[in-house]
């Protein structure tokens, strides 16, 4: 029974040593598995439990059941065209295209909505914790370096913790996705089909680690 009992103060050791080194969390996985509704539901539960949080989502848009682009949705709900398909996109005006695949980044749109939210974050916050949300860092979004230099010093902040989403790896190698997953203060989890329905709990626990360690 002693040695159960020092095997189990070790290794609740190891996972205290282990929080302490997380800043941040991010979720990881194919696409459709349900990532952004788990980003929705931990926001949720941070919300509920008096965590300011602040940030966007992606979402995807579809008409007539046919999916015709993404938009940038603030946690406060202000909206922005991320992407159309090419038949729905606005002029580009004669400047660069920036497209993936059917898609046509709206860059200008994207950048009005997101940047200024990190340009806010460690003026709202005001020395509390607080969670910020990016979801996600993708190919779309990686036109901008505005928002590339914009995640770096956000990562780099004391004074917020992200709660982000990023691809899982496919074809080339997407410079920041490999920084991001490369970092020892970032505990990333692989969403499946399987648990999806049970990692929540998981991520909560790590984020509410994150925040105590910050404060």
């Amino acid at each position: 029974m002693r040695q159960l009992d020092v095997s189990g103060r070790a290794a609740a050791a190891r996972r205290a040593a282990s929080a302490e080194m997380f800043k941040h969390v991010f979720l990881t996985g194919p696409p459709g598995v349900g990532k952004t509704t788990l980003v929705q539901k931990a926001c949720e539960a941070l919300v509920s439990s008096g965590t300011a949080v602040g940030g966007f989502y992606t979402e995807e848009v579809r008409e007539g059941g046919r999916r015709v682009g993404f938009d940038v949705v603030t946690v406060t709900g202000e909206r922005a065209h991320l992407s159309r398909v090419r038949d729905l996109a606005a002029p580009s005006g004669g400047g660069r295209e920036y497209a993936v695949g059917q898609y046509v980044v709206d860059l200008a749109s994207f950048e009005k909505v997101a940047l200024p939210l990190f340009r806010n974050v460690e003026a709202a916050n005001g020395g509390g914790g607080k969670v910020f949300v990016v979801d996600e860092i993708g190919k779309m979004e990686l036109f901008s370096q505005s928002f590339v230099g914009a995640v770096r010093q956000t990562l780099d902040c004391s004074s917020c913790t992200v709660l982000g989403t990023i691809p899982v790896p496919k074809g080339k190698p997407l410079g920041l996705v490999e920084e991001v997953r490369g970092r020892r203060d970032v505990k990333v989890y692989t969403v499946s089909k399987e648990n999806r329905n049970a990692i929540l709990q998981d991520i909560l626990a790590t984020l509410q680690d994150c925040l105590t360690h910050r404060t």
